[in-house]
């Protein structure tokens, strides 16, 4: 069986869960299957991976028609493929057009989904009209839709009710207990300008509006003043989101001491030293289909303080291996607080908690690092992955 796996992102060119998604997924399957990765960005060495830049002709159109100009090229070099696998709407544009033209099947795994992030149009413009109409196309017509949490399923037939739910199939995220564990490397996390004899919160994530930073600094504001937090955020969506936060973590500063603010990719050993230092990590997302990065915090025994929205509370267990904060939604796409000042305070008080009993946060976190390494191993996802494609490559094409 030759899978070729469709992706914008794949290493080194790496900036979100669905990129190290597809990494993990591939080496996973790559035991015994032929898997070809097909990708955006610059050539790769790696064998069996090709990348694919815009046509020249589009490299100064909108970010989205530039996108479908490098899936074509994508689909049309899956011919001898028995089976399409297309990973968020960059790429399922790939996909659709290589199954229909090649009359193979298409598999399209959901990592996020647009009409759930509609702030988009604020970096994309008309361009996000299109990156709609692809994933709403691609995923409706597609042989198999995966859902990395089971929120993500209810978000996925919610926004798509022509989607047939005998199609859409939960296989959660993972994380690799080898590559992802505990560092206790004091000198090192100095080194990152982080005090480890001080409590610590830790976030990371892009600045984006579905990551709620803004609301993480606003509640930094009321946390003890002995407490650090340490943001590991960078590549912002927009202008006006990176401006939101400057200005918040200015103000912050004015008023307390232990803001660290680091804008850079950190490598594995930097980051997970750092969590394994963090008193607690913190996840103030308002959308988020799973988390992976809460799977690295907890393989690295940090607790988690998460949103109590999609898939987060699938992964961190409320009181055992975390404290997941509630939050009431405007059901209007953009996952707004229907309180900000509410859900501010709540995340606060949650994270008060946990900095305030150190015993029970490291027992939390020992809790995290088993449930991570038990449930959530890339070698059982990689085998309900290969299920799935035998199954739909048995079924009768519709």
């Amino acid at each position: 069986m030759r899978v070729d796996v469709l992706t914008r992102e794949y290493p080194p060119e790496v900036y979100g869960g669905a990129g190290v998604h597809v990494a993990e997924l591939v080496r996973a399957l790559r035991t015994d299957l032929d898997v070809v990765v097909r990708c955006f960005g610059a050539p790769r060495s790696e064998a069996g991976t090709v990348a694919y830049a815009a046509p020249a002709e589009l490299a100064d159109a909108n970010a989205a028609l530039a996108t479908m100009g490098t899936d074509l090229l994508m689909a049309r070099d899956a011919i001898g493929a028995d089976l399409v696998h297309s990973h968020t709407w960059y790429a399922n544009f790939a996909g659709r057009v290589a199954s229909q033209l090649h009359g193979i099947p298409h598999i399209a795994t959901a990592h996020s989904l647009e009409p759930l992030r509609p702030w988009k149009a604020e970096q994309l413009g008309g361009g996000y009209r299109l990156s709609s109409w692809i994933e709403r196309d691609a995923l409706v017509g597609a042989d198999a839709v995966v859902a990395v949490s089971d929120g993500m399923r209810r978000d996925l037939l919610r926004a798509y009710p022509d989607l047939d739910p005998a199609r859409v199939e939960v296989v959660y995220n993972g994380i690799d207990p080898e590559d992802w564990q505990p560092v206790d490397d004091p000198d090192l996390v100095r080194s990152l300008g982080v005090d480890p004899d001080r409590p610590s919160v830790v976030f990371v994530g892009r600045i984006t509006r579905q990551k709620g930073l803004p609301y993480l600094l606003r509640a930094a504001a009321l946390l003890d003043p002995a407490v650090q937090l340490v943001l590991c955020a960078g590549a912002a969506d927009t202008p006006e989101i990176l401006a939101e936060v400057e200005g918040l973590v200015a103000g912050l500063r004015e008023h307390r001491d232990g803001v660290v603010w680091i804008d850079r990719h950190l490598p594995r050993r930097e980051l997970s030293a750092l969590l394994t230092s963090a008193t607690t990590f913190v996840c103030p997302s308002i959308y988020e289909p799973l988390g992976i990065v809460n799977l690295e915090a907890m393989a690295c025994g940090a607790p988690v303080v998460g949103t109590g929205t999609g898939g987060i509370p699938e992964v961190v267990l409320d009181g055992v291996t975390g404290v997941i904060v509630p939050i009431e939604q405007l059901q209007d796409g953009t996952g707004t607080p229907l309180d900000p000042d509410r859900f501010v305070a709540d995340l606060a008080e949650a994270i008060s908690q946990v900095v305030a009993d150190p015993e029970r946060a490291r027992a939390m976190g020992a809790a995290g690092r088993t449930r991570a390494v038990r449930d959530f191993s890339w070698t059982t996802i990689g085998e309900r992955t290969r299920d799935l494609y035998e199954r739909v490559l048995a079924a009768p094409r519709r």
